[in-house]
């Protein structure tokens, strides 16, 4: 990994917590017109993946989402104010949080089902393979869509036809309250890959080194026409399921606080001082260009105007 390509990751690591944040206090004061479900913690994966893949590679994505469209190339602008429901939104405001698209940069939704993305990044990878291009598609999903139809049915698959995709499984430990312990039969969703002849990983997912060398891998063998890879990123969702979910009547403060000292973040700034990559100033530099840009985009999200009612109906031309 060279040097501009360890300090794209931080910086897209950052731009994603930030932006994240920025988000939780626009939900608090009423901006967000729906539910919320935060990606704090988990940002590793999304930077680490993304940054093996081509801006014609496609993703599809899940509920907590914001994070992979950022690490893909989304404008924060466009972003926040899709998710704020405003007509400068990368869907003119009518997907929202759970719904976000923009095939010019390969984002092919946030989906808002459970497990809904696997197929849909399977049909992808099939058209690339027809077409005899060599684009990649990923496939984001959590721990307890492993569990749905989707997940097998896709991966079943992907395999038999060889197809250019890599399905990625954010393990956070939680299925909106429910521990992955009480609802997953294999200690390693990772082996789940064996039952279906194609490579199963299971890794630190905060550790953006491990993500983008495991990913670096599987795109490279997808693209030769070697077929799927299944990877399990173990991480941890710091926050609630979503916005104003407590969430201590199913876990503790104290496992949290635990989590927090495996910031992926923080770890990956200690990596790249060791190395003599960047200090403590270049690193305040960063924080402060990313405050700024957040903040526009905050303000942009907020000020732009709502779609309007005649426009309901009409599907208009999705931004970037």
């Amino acid at each position: 990994m060279d040097r501009e390509t360890k300090i794209s990751l931080m910086r897209t690591m950052l731009r994603i917590r930030k932006a994240e944040l920025q988000l939780a206090v626009m939900f608090k004061n009423g901006k967000i017109p729906s539910g919320a479900h935060l990606y704090e913690g988990e940002e590793a994966i999304a930077a680490g993946v993304c940054a093996n893949l081509r801006v014609d590679d496609y993703i599809t994505s899940s509920h907590r989402g914001h994070g992979h469209c950022i690490a893909k190339g989304m404008d924060l602008k466009s972003m926040m104010s899709e998710v704020c429901g405003k007509a400068t939104g990368c869907c003119g405001g009518k997907g929202g949080t759970m719904h976000m698209f923009s095939p010019g940069i390969g984002v092919m939704g946030t989906i808002g089902i459970v497990g809904g993305g696997m197929p849909i990044a399977t049909g992808l990878a099939l058209a690339a393979k027809l077409k005899g291009i060599d684009q990649v598609t990923v496939s984001f999903f959590g721990d307890g869509a492993s569990n749905n139809g989707s997940f097998h049915e896709s991966l079943n698959m992907a395999s038999l036809w060889k197809l250019p995709v890599l399905f990625i499984c954010e393990n956070n430990q939680y299925a909106t309250s429910v521990n992955v312990r009480r609802s997953t039969s294999v200690k390693d969703i990772g082996v789940r890959g064996i039952s279906y002849n194609m490579p199963g990983l299971t890794i630190d997912g905060n550790r953006v080194e491990d993500v983008y060398a495991a990913a670096s891998e599987a795109v490279d063998r997808a693209r030769s026409g070697e077929g799927p890879t299944l990877i399990e990123c173990k991480t941890y969702r710091i926050r609630g399921h979503f916005e104003g979910d407590p969430s201590w009547n199913y876990r503790t403060r104290e496992e949290v606080a635990e989590a927090r000292l495996r910031d992926p973040i923080e770890h990956w700034k200690q990596v790249l001082i060791s190395d003599g990559v960047l200090d403590e100033a270049g690193f305040e530099v960063m924080n402060a260009e990313i405050d700024n840009e957040v903040a526009e985009a905050a303000d942009f999200a907020d000020n732009s105007p709502s779609p309007k009612p005649e426009d309901a109906l009409v599907l208009g031309a999705l931004h970037t």
